[in-house]
């Protein structure tokens, strides 16, 4: 079985679901410029602890830890709003706020990938990716 995906970054949120839901700390998958941007958007807002990319045998990994062993994840909820089938973009002024302000929006802007925050200080809309609570 192959380890590509036809949307890698749906396979991300899912396998971080995954591992939250049997209480695992870490997750390994492989590595892209997009996901590695993603997830170190997910460490500075506090939801994961660390992001590492490491060599495998062919091409990188990327290693994220969720929590650290015996304590909770403090991601409650993580959901991919854009799909390859439906892409879901939006306006600086019409960027969803999640859980009045308590949750974050993750968006692909031309600028980068910022929070839905960043992103409307900076007047900039875009695709938006996930949404974090």
């Amino acid at each position: 079985m192959s380890t590509t995906s036809t949307d890698p970054i749906a396979d991300m949120l899912s396998r971080i679901r995954n591992a939250i839901a049997v209480n695992k700390y870490e997750v390994s998958l492989p590595h892209s410029s997009v996901k590695e941007s993603v997830a170190k958007l997910l460490k500075d807002n506090r939801y994961i602890d660390g992001v590492a990319v490491e060599k495998a045998e062919v091409g990188k990994t990327l290693k994220l830890t969720i929590s650290q062993p015996q304590t909770n994840s403090r991601i409650t909820e993580i959901k991919r709003m854009s799909t390859p089938g439906r892409r879901y973009y939006s306006s600086a002024d019409d960027i969803p706020t999640v859980k009045r302000g308590r949750g974050i929006v993750i968006v692909s802007t031309s600028k980068g990938l910022m929070t839905g925050d960043q992103a409307k200080k900076q007047h900039i809309g875009g695709e938006l990716i996930c949404k974090v609570y």
